[in-house]
């Protein structure tokens, strides 16, 4: 049943994800910055939608997040360095706009905290 329950959450999401992505197109001058959710990591990748294709992308699982002793402490600390080190890895790539795409979830905790990196690393939105 527990399967059963997770797989209709995961399923209403992506057609949540998909009535955005109706109106949400990344562009060469602004991408899309798109962001994953599972339970215990984020990702968060830009996309140029013109193309098809990923310009850049992080995770937490990778180690390319700096964590310090206090980021540790919380997911939604560790989800925020992550947005702030995503940002500057674009604007050294030139991507200075850009479009959020909150991926079907709540813009709320770690979604809301990556967002939040994001523009303290310098990103437009």
């Amino acid at each position: 049943m527990a399967n059963k329950k997770a797989e209709t959450r995961r399923v209403q999401r992506q057609k949540r994800h998909r009535r955005v992505l109706k109106k949400l197109r990344g562009t060469a001058e602004r991408p899309r910055l798109v962001v994953f959710r599972s339970l215990r990591n984020m990702e968060g990748q830009i996309v140029d939608d013109d193309r098809g294709v990923t310009l850049l992308g992080i995770s937490t699982r990778a180690a390319t997040p700096v964590k310090t002793e206090e980021e540790m402490t919380s997911k939604v600390a560790i989800s925020y360095a992550a947005g702030r080190l995503l940002a500057e890895k674009a604007r050294e790539s030139g991507i200075e706009k850009i479009v959020f795409d909150r991926g079907g979830y709540r813009y709320h905790g770690r979604v809301k905290a990556f967002a939040d990196g994001a523009r303290a690393g310098g990103l437009d939105f």
